[in-house]
């Protein structure tokens, strides 16, 4: 079938890279914009715009809240098929209670889980969700949508497709099949150094959309392939749910292992038994760390079988000093307060297991890594964008010449996918500033703005992609780029319209989350207007060749 070994990745690359591009420059776009999502938050949701506070006190402002915390009322009717009998009117066993928050965060993350009378799988519980002001334990609405971390971060791994994981799954798939990708776009050139670290703008036309392609792949090369492999590890218990299935029997034989080894029970004792002063539990857990030169901040608190006689309280350290995610867990009896354990240091295989996972989730301070993690990230959306163009390209002629439609398909699907993804993003940018807070089920508007947006852009490039059935340049791709340099600016002016927080307040006060995502909405505008600029040119460029010829011809 192939002449050579050269050949067959030639076309692995370029088939692989085609089908699977669309997926992945999914992920690599939203991934980017997820290095930030906290800062997205803040921007759209106005109410959090304050600074980032520590886990706050959990007698005077967390126990308060999570005593009022009750399941959703569709919580309460998606677990009613899998109970036998009547579903109780409140739930007052409670299994779990757990606060979250990072570095980043101004609001705080509460979730509360409760045992079901009659479950049919005595393990399942019923959850409850809750979003704080950690300054005085205020409840913010549970229909603002974090756009950010609730909707651009799992668009990145899961393209929000929850049904049996159907999109952690394609994600999964495209990941493995991204690394098949990068080692045949090495092994394809010949003249590696020379052909991979040339770019070449001034060529035009395909040798510097080629030359481009092979520079973005190359330079953020180890990015790309670091990435898409720990993606793969941190999501290897869905691809593969050994524990859950064929050693079920003996992963409960481990739990009832591990609780006699650790003193951490894994059930109830069925014995009421009162809360201590889990503050004190929470400085003591701060003194041993100091003790051991470590950061004190508090990143995650569980409390354990509340209100029974097993029940105990962990709290576990935020990590921001290091990039792997390290929890350093210190765990006491809940109801004396007595120190029941003290997380061991990791083992070596542990160390590199959570310095990969930390690498990846980059739960740290770093803040110059985490551009370098941006622009990794939008390299590898470059890149992929710049393969359908020279796939296109290079074909649209011959296709012309055919009768072909399939570059026009490609096409219109590539423009979808590169400007179209964008404009979606922009899309929900611009709908969470002009939805009234008011609106019932704001959050699914927004999303439903967002896919509405794409759903456009998908109709608008195809509508216009008729040019490259004749050889030409589709017009969506200048068009598309227009509308987003204007929705770009329209929800920076939107920010400023429906909160007052206009750039010269937000630099003036350094609040650099809100000023930031101006920012970089105005340099995304500036860069769309310019690349609209670019290819209006060419376009004329082109349109004015055979004019040219034609004089020539009569002169």
């Amino acid at each position: 079938m192939f002449q050579s070994f050269r050949q067959a990745m030639a076309w692995l690359h370029t088939w692989f890279g085609l089908v699977l591009g669309f997926v992945l420059m999914a992920a690599f776009f939203f991934g980017a914009l997820s290095v930030f999502d906290r800062e997205i938050d803040r921007w759209a949701i106005p109410a959090t715009r304050i600074e980032p506070q520590p886990m706050p006190s959990f007698e005077r402002v967390l126990r308060p809240a999570f005593e009022r915390m009750q399941p959703t009322r569709a919580a309460v009717d998606a677990m009613r098929p899998r109970v036998d009998g009547a579903m109780p009117e409140r739930f007052d066993t409670v299994a779990n209670w757990s606060a979250y928050t990072t570095h980043r965060d101004p609001v705080l993350a509460l979730y509360a889980g409760y045992e079901v009378p009659g479950a049919k799988d005595p393990d399942e519980w019923i959850w409850a969700y809750a979003t704080i002001d950690p300054r005085d334990g205020a409840a913010l609405p549970d229909d603002r949508l974090k756009v950010g971390s609730d909707f651009f971060y799992p668009m990145h791994y899961s393209l929000t497709l929850d049904w049996k994981s159907l999109g952690y799954w394609i994600v999964g798939f495209s990941a493995l099949m991204m690394l098949a990708a990068l080692v045949s776009g090495v092994v394809m050139h010949r003249k590696l150094f020379r052909e991979l670290f040339t770019f070449r703008p001034g060529k035009g036309g395909l040798r510097s959309v080629l030359d481009l392609h092979n520079l973005t792949g190359v330079v953020a090369l180890p990015f790309h392939f670091f990435f898409a492999f720990t993606g793969l590890l941190i999501f290897a218990g869905i691809y593969f749910p050994i524990g859950h299935t064929q050693l079920h029997d003996l992963h409960d034989l481990h739990e009832q292992a591990e609780a006699r080894e650790t003193g951490l029970p894994h059930e109830r004792a069925g014995v009421p038994a009162g809360l201590a002063n889990v503050d004190a539990m929470v400085a003591e857990a701060q003194r041993r760390w100091e003790a051991h030169d470590k950061a004190g901040e508090v990143g995650f608190l569980v409390l354990q079988h509340v209100g029974d006689a097993n029940g105990y309280v962990s709290v576990y350290r935020a990590g921001t000093d290091r990039i792997a995610l390290v929890g350093d867990g210190i765990h006491f009896d809940a109801s004396t307060g007595e120190l029941i354990r003290e997380d061991p240091p990791a083992t070596p295989v542990a160390r590199v297991a959570e310095f990969l996972t930390g690498l990846h989730l980059q739960h740290f301070r770093h803040w110059l890594l985490r551009w370098l993690y941006v622009l990794g990230g939008l390299a590898g959306a470059v890149c992929i964008a710049t393969g359908f163009v020279f796939f296109v390209d290079k074909r649209k002629r011959q296709h012309a010449r055919q009768g072909s439609q399939g570059a026009r398909l490609v096409d219109a699907l590539a423009v979808a996918t590169v400007t179209g993804m964008v404009v979606a993003a922009l899309g929900i940018l611009v709908a969470n500033r002009l939805l009234p807070d008011d609106l019932p089920a704001r959050g699914g508007w927004e999303r439903c703005a967002f896919w509405a947006a794409w759903a456009l852009a998908l109709l608008h490039a195809g509508w216009r992609s008729a040019p490259v059935a004749r050889g030409l340049a589709n017009p969506a791709w200048r068009e598309q780029c227009g509308a987003i340099a204007v929705l770009a600016v329209a929800a920076v002016a939107l920010n400023w319209v429906t909160t007052g927080d206009h750039l010269l307040r937000t630099l003036g006060a350094g609040y650099w989350p809100v000023a930031g995502m101006d920012l970089a909405l105005l340099a995304s505008a500036a860069l769309a207007a310019l690349a609209a600029r670019t290819l209006s040119r060419r376009v004329a460029a082109t349109a004015a060749g055979p004019v040219r010829k034609r004089e020539a011809a009569h002169a």
